[in-house]
């Protein structure tokens, strides 16, 4: 019994690390490249900046650069941030009497000593950047492997299927869908995903003829490869893949950049769909996930190879740029709101006005992160 009780022990130990360290990985590379954006910009105004932190709290490891940042690797490995000079604390709130009591030299190094289009631009370089290092790692996977094109033919329709309902037979192929051109077969499936319950209007050439057809795609729970559950719209439909159908495409540099821009865009749509479908009660909010299924992800990416665990990086890292573009208080989307409407005010907004603010958008963002823990922990035991 005791054998047994170590070797359970040492399994989940393993699993632990096994998830841990991918997991580690995906998200230092995100913030590392989010963070960057704010202290490159940051610089180019003349804004000094005295800490670059990957994590919160102790210090694990750092030093200071020629320009006297600080670079530090801390022991709580769940975000960033960048602390400039005039900072009172690392959510980049201003020490109002430090700031006074500083020359108009020191003034113009601080954060708050920035024109409001110069303060916009450095809160604005994260999010980007982490477009930018999406954009740059499927480009780069792009480059790697080629790109597979499976034409957009039908090879067999499911009895009792969206597709049978909506006229589909063997043999079409697909040629837009709501006046978006299909080059693929995952074209179409790409939209359909995220389309349950909604009217398409599909264009197929049959027998060199072009016929519309209006389809319904059905709501269907499927499993990937690692047993997780996902709900996605299906037609009911199979591909073909007899030789003539499908090819791998060498892509090169320009175009492996295309390919990864649409492909961020991609996840931008399907995730503001997916919002959006929550808020009209269309979609459940049950899939929004947090560390701990980006953990479990991770972990399960990581088993498929590095290029599996450079994908999901570069989903999470859209991911976590177009939250912080959300306008809320405490991320950069709210900051810039609130700069938005200085620059239409003239004069930033009051004090007290920015700290409530900045107090309804704390709660929010803690309110989101209990949320999808607790949805984390029921996907845990249900799975």
């Amino acid at each position: 019994m005791g054998s047994s009780v170590f070797a359970s022990l040492n399994d989940l130990g393993w699993g632990f690390f096994g998830y841990l360290v991918p997991f580690l990985f995906v998200l230092t590379i995100v913030v590392f490249f989010h963070e960057l954006g704010h202290y490159l910009i940051a610089k180019l105004n003349g804004i000094r900046v005295d800490v670059f932190s990957i994590g919160f709290g102790p210090e694990i490891v750092g030093f200071n650069d020629r320009s006297g940042t600080r670079w530090k690797l801390s022991a709580i490995p769940l975000g960033g941030y960048v602390k400039f000079f005039g900072d009172e604390n690392a959510a980049s709130v201003p020490d109002q009497n430090a700031v006074a009591a500083l020359s108009e030299a020191e003034r113009r190094q601080t954060f708050p000593g920035q024109p409001v289009g110069s303060r916009a631009a450095v809160v604005a370089a994260g999010p980007i950047a982490n477009f930018l290092l999406a954009i740059v790692i499927f480009a780069g996977i792009f480059m790697l492997h080629g790109k597979q094109v499976t034409t957009p033919r039908v090879d067999a329709v499911q009895a009792g299927s969206a597709a049978e309902a909506a006229g589909f037979v063997a043999g079409d192929v697909i040629l837009s869908i709501d006046g978006r051109k299909i080059e693929s077969f995952a074209d179409m499936q790409r939209i359909v995903s995220g389309a349950a319950g909604q009217t398409l209007r599909v264009e197929v050439e049959r027998g060199g003829v072009v016929q519309s057809l209006q389809v319904v795609p059905t709501l269907r729970e499927i499993k990937d490869n690692f047993g997780n559950v996902h709900r996605v719209g299906v037609l009911g439909i199979s591909r073909s893949m007899s030789p003539g159908d499908v090819k791998f495409e060498s892509v090169g540099p320009l175009a492996a950049v295309r390919l990864g821009a649409e492909e961020t865009w991609f996840i931008v749509e399907r995730t503001l769909s997916y919002i959006g479908g929550v808020v009209t009660g269309r979609e459940a909010a049950d899939q929004l996930g947090g560390p701990i299924r980006i953990a479990q992800v991770s972990g399960q990416v990581a088993t498929a190879g590095f290029v599996a665990l450079l994908h999901l990086t570069a989903v999470l890292s859209v991911s976590i740029g177009l939250l912080n573009l959300f306008p809320v208080p405490l991320l950069d989307g709210g900051h810039l709101l609130f700069y938005a409407v200085e620059a239409v005010r003239g004069k930033p907004l009051s004090e007290r006005a920015q700290e409530v603010g900045f107090r309804i958008g704390f709660a929010l963002v803690l309110m989101l992160m209990i949320f999808a823990t607790f949805n984390d922990i029921l996907h845990l035991t249900s799975s």
